[in-house]
């Protein structure tokens, strides 16, 4: 599920913090799943060793994250640095 890389879009990655208190149940995770959904670039959220299409509520709501998380974002394509920029910026605003 992991975006692939190529020669002209390279596989770019961040990791984020999800705010102490937060947990991606349904308000949060459809934030950040329509924040995603503005980008042609492939994106995926993952914890430790599980990850979930960012672009899918269920995927992402099942991943059960809690606050505190330290998460990575990683995608891939044209627009994959400001898809990056747009959802670290998501996550810390769900404060």
């Amino acid at each position: 599920m992991a975006p692939e890389s190529s020669p002209d879009h390279p596989v770019r990655e961040v990791r984020v913090t999800l705010p102490a208190g937060v947990e991606l149940h349904a308000r949060p995770a459809a934030t950040l799943v329509k924040t995603a959904m503005r980008f042609r670039a492939r994106i995926t959220l993952l914890d430790g060793a599980r990850e979930a299409d960012a672009k899918s509520i269920l995927g992402v709501m099942a991943l059960g994250v809690r606050g505190g998380t330290v998460l990575r974002l990683r995608a891939s394509g044209d627009d994959a640095a400001a898809a990056l920029d747009a959802l670290s910026a998501c996550v810390a605003a769900l404060a």
